[in-house]
């Protein structure tokens, strides 16, 4: 699968990290308890079709994006930048 950075073009997947599902509410920060954090990461669907994800690009950029990706197919049909790269920022 190749992921479409946005500042650094299509990449392969090898170069990237998975951060998640993009469409379900976090819990908040302040939540101490542990099973709203474990329904997060571990109970969750496991959607069929288009769905939205955030990716790092950790070997290029390493800026976070969110892909919009068909579950079936792998096709990417958005990848949007959350911000600018780390690199541009001064950071």
């Amino acid at each position: 699968m190749r992921i479409p950075c946005p500042w650094c073009g299509p990449r392969d997947l090898s170069e990237f990290f998975y951060g998640g599902d993009a469409e379900t509410p976090r819990p908040p920060h302040e939540e101490t308890t542990a099973a709203p954090w474990f329904d997060h990461v571990y109970r969750h669907d496991n959607p069929r079709g288009t769905h939205r994800e955030y990716w790092q690009h950790n070997y290029g950029c390493r800026s976070w994006i969110l892909v919009t990706r068909d579950t079936l197919t792998h096709e990417i049909t958005a990848a949007e930048p959350l911000r600018r790269p780390a690199a541009e920022s001064g950071r």
